[in-house]
């Protein structure tokens, strides 16, 4: 099922979309819900943050290649991590699919994109197995967690580098029943491909993620946790196109607009 958050010049409304038509939804999808007569094309709607989170969780480094070139950018030798650390990211930060990247024109030139999975969770989780975790999974969508390296290396917190305004871009819809271990990620920019990778390649994985924080903190239905990158990440500039791409979801299409 595909699940999306919509307008058409009013409020905003759950909906599902079938084929190229959003059926409007009472309720929301992790609870009751009736599909009501109300539907529109999908073309004729405003799609949203397909979802507001509780809570907005960010795996640390966590795919191979990327820890190799953060490392190298650092000038350092790569160390993989040991554990399945998690952070958190702001979700003031979020917009949704064609909504531009607005960059405070005091960044510097290293701004770059990440392309990610974005897993969401369905019920309350405590305590789970790794067995268990992909049962309170709601869905999946996709993440842009782009990213200002230079406030990143000099900011303590990396308030700024990862959490200004827009610089959350997800969407465009939630996908449910899917299967983590069989999604591509491939990012653009302007049109050429830029990296790619498979989400099986993670050093920790979804099941993983959500058993070892369910340890320690109690997860909720909406929750979201956004899965990392993998390879290098280049520089993005005024007026470039980002577009990610994951197979079975769909692709998540921004601009970056530098503010003068």
């Amino acid at each position: 099922m595909k699940w999306c958050r919509f307008s058409t010049g009013g409020p905003i409304s759950y909906g599902i979309i079938e084929d190229e038509t959003v059926i409007q939804v009472e309720g929301d999808p992790f609870g009751e819900y009736t599909k009501t007569s109300n539907t529109h094309k999908l073309s004729d709607v405003k799609l949203e943050v397909p979802m507001i989170p509780p809570t907005f969780y960010a795996a640390g480094i966590n795919y191979p290649e990327h820890v190799t070139w953060a490392a190298q950018m650092r000038g350092e030798e790569p160390v993989l991590p040991t554990q399945a650390d998690v952070g958190y990211r702001a979700i003031n930060a979020l917009v949704p699919d064609g909504h531009d990247i607005i960059v405070p024109k005091d960044a510097s030139e290293l701004l770059q994109y990440e392309g990610e999975l974005a897993v969401i969770i369905g019920k309350t989780c405590r305590n789970v197995s790794e067995a268990e975790a992909l049962d309170y999974v709601f869905g999946y969508s996709i993440g842009n967690d782009v990213s200002e390296r230079n406030w990143q290396r000099n900011d303590r917190t990396m308030w700024r580098a990862k959490n200004t305004d827009t610089f959350k871009p997800m969407g465009p819809w939630i996908v449910t029943g899917l299967n983590p271990d069989d999604l591509h990620v491939v990012i653009k920019v302007n049109d050429r491909v830029v990296g790619e990778y498979d989400v099986a390649t993670a050093i920790f994985g979804v099941r993983t993620f959500i058993s070892k924080m369910s340890q320690y903190l109690t997860l909720v239905p909406g929750d979201m946790l956004w899965m990392g990158t993998d390879g290098a990440t280049e520089n993005m500039k005024d007026g470039d196109v980002c577009s990610i791409t994951i197979n079975d979801i769909g692709t998540l299409t921004n601009k970056v607009n530098w503010q003068k």
